[in-house]
């Protein structure tokens, strides 16, 4: 499905990353079995091999180059659709324990799916982030939460921070106009405080990478249920 590994690990190198012939053998594989079922299920827009190699799994594993994740780190992806950005990640970093989650039972499984033909182990969740942030087997007890959604980041911030340990960080992904500034007062809520942010280039298009650090416990009243957080943003 995709371009030979010489080309593609020359297209990783152009971003600082190095893959193996295993990896390559990965995301070969998935970018053969996403375009499969794509025909079927709707998942993604970008079906072409150029673009799905560029702008979903480079785009997915560049968080590795901006976020330092500990050995073994375990990771939330929420609203994760086809598996973006956590299951690039998973490839080019075994060790991270890594849970998908997403509301629709279509992607959940497709991911199922994904996850036996690429050998790879994760916890697979149907459901809104809004109702498992409440769980007290899901809140508060990831290393990391990430998200790569168009919703506005005082949105993101409230469907993801609950997830995320004293001392973890939310990984925003998003586009070149998201000021981070705009949701300081929503992060704070959350108890959450903005790190560092990131901006980069895949394959000409500007991106957004931006890190919450988790500095104190969410209050129990948050996450709201979906009609307040579409109602009112913090």
């Amino acid at each position: 499905m995709l371009m030979g590994f010489d080309f593609c690990c020359s297209e990783f190198k152009k971003y600082g990353i190095v893959i193996n012939s295993e990896q390559y053998e990965k995301f070969d594989k998935y970018a053969g079995f996403l375009v499969k079922y794509n025909e079927n299920v709707n998942l993604t827009s970008i079906t072409e091999p150029q673009q799905i190699l560029t702008k979903h799994f480079i785009d997915s594993v560049l968080i590795t180059k901006y976020i330092d994740f500990p050995l073994n780190s375990t990771v939330i992806d929420v609203g994760t659709g086809a598996g973006f950005p956590s299951v690039p990640i998973k490839i080019i970093r075994p060790d991270l324990k890594i849970t998908l989650l997403d509301s629709l039972a279509k992607r959940i499984k497709f991911l199922n799916e994904l996850c036996n033909i690429l050998d790879i182990d994760a916890e697979l969740i149907h459901g809104r982030a809004e109702d498992f942030g409440k769980m007290p087997e899901y809140r508060e007890k990831f290393d990391f939460s990430c998200a790569r959604a168009v919703a506005n980041l005082s949105v993101l911030s409230e469907y993801c921070i609950p997830f995320v340990k004293k001392d973890g960080e939310f990984i925003a992904m998003k586009g070149p106009n998201e000021n981070p500034d705009d949701s300081i007062k929503a992060i704070m809520l959350l108890g959450g405080k903005i790190g560092n942010v990131f901006d980069y280039f895949v394959d000409g298009d500007k991106r957004k990478v931006i890190s919450i650090r988790k500095i104190s416990q969410t209050p129990t009243n948050y996450p709201r249920n979906s009609s307040q957080i579409k109602k009112k943003t913090l």
